[in-house]
């Protein structure tokens, strides 16, 4: 969705409250397709003493394997984007300034580019998951799986013998 910024850009104390949603879910992540559900932002623009602001909320369901575990889970995630926007920037880019040419907003760009930079690196069912045995592959978080936690190192092994 392209939103025309002039008015706002010509005529102080004005606002435009902003709604979308873009279907992300052929995005593939971490070889995962974990945006099942639309990503949505809510927010305004507004102008106050010619300074024009986006101020919003992105919000997006992650859908995919547990890091540790392995476990389907979804989780919410919301991100707050603040950005000045403004239809030329001399000198360097800024993160917090947004350049709009033709005072014209790209708001399906923004919204995937602002949810794919903050996309979880890691993704866990729970803080406290304990993941897998090495040995038998068990999940962990259902209880013990009863393999031998103390491994000898295997070029040790004839000491440990001679010991019993």
């Amino acid at each position: 969705m392209i939103i025309d910024l002039k008015h706002i850009f010509v005529t102080d104390n004005s606002v435009l409250p902003i709604m979308d949603a873009l279907d992300l879910s052929d995005l593939e992540y971490m070889g995962e397709y974990p945006l099942k559900k639309p990503v949505e932002i809510v927010g305004k623009i507004t102008n106050k003493a010619s300074l024009v602001r986006l101020e919003a909320e992105i919000k997006f369901e992650f859908d995919a394997s547990c890091d540790r575990c392995g476990t389907r889970t979804a989780k919410k995630h919301t991100l707050k984007v603040e950005k000045s926007l403004a239809p030329t920037i001399e000198g360097e880019d800024s993160d917090t300034i947004l350049t709009v040419p033709d005072m014209k907003l790209d708001l399906d760009e923004l919204l995937y580019t602002e949810t794919v930079t903050n996309l979880p690196m890691k993704h866990l069912c729970d803080e406290n998951c304990k993941g897998i045995c090495q040995k038998c592959g068990k999940n962990l978080n259902e209880g013990e799986c009863g393999c031998n936690k103390k491994e000898i190192d295997p070029r040790l092994q004839a000491l440990a013998d001679l010991l019993n």
